[in-house]
């Protein structure tokens, strides 16, 4: 199945256009920047994701550290010291 395309007008510096002409090969330039713009924005994603999972992992081990203290005493009750 083939995706709709839209047409529009970008700006390059030069030397970056010389070089997706040299990296496109047999491709046609459009072919390859959708490509690297696909990659990027997939990677800024997997970034994005990292992030917040990593933030969420910090809170449930700070919420998991508060209530390990708050029931320490409670799990100690009951049991004999040796």
């Amino acid at each position: 199945m083939r995706q709709q395309t839209a047409r529009i007008n970008v700006t390059l510096p030069r030397d970056l256009i010389e070089s997706v002409n040299q990296i496109a090969g047999s491709r046609s330039r459009s072919r390859l920047i959708a490509e690297s713009l696909r990659e990027h924005i997939r990677q800024i994603k997997k970034d994005e994701l990292e992030k917040q999972l990593e933030e969420g992992y910090r809170a449930t081990a700070k919420e998991s550290i508060a209530l390990t203290r708050e029931f320490k005493a409670v799990d100690l009750e009951g049991w004999d010291e040796y």
